[in-house]
């Protein structure tokens, strides 16, 4: 799922499904989701570090997984379709 901004940036609906390898990790879903929708490159990940950006977070099963490795596997909920995994746009200011 993404973020209000980059749904419209990529021309999609709230939810898209990529295609990953095995295990699936968060830096095959960016590659993926990056690969399909190539308006998003550099929109979630710097292209220079391919590091994520400090305002996105990812979570996935209610949990925050935006500091765990990018190669590290995603839940197995998440790998088998059966819970999304989100990117979200962090809300910054007072």
């Amino acid at each position: 799922m993404l973020p209000y901004h980059l749904r419209n940036l990529a021309g999609v609906g709230s939810e898209i499904t990529v295609e990953v390898g095995d295990p699936p990790t968060q830096q095959a879903v960016i590659d993926a989701l990056e690969a399909s929708y190539p308006a998003l490159s550099g929109t979630i990940r710097d292209p220079a570090t391919m590091r994520r950006r400090p305002f996105i977070r990812f979570f996935a099963c209610e949990e925050d997984l935006s500091h765990e490795p990018p190669d590290a596997p995603l839940p197995a909920a998440v790998a088998s379709g059966a819970e999304p995994f989100y990117v979200i746009g962090a809300m910054a200011g007072g």
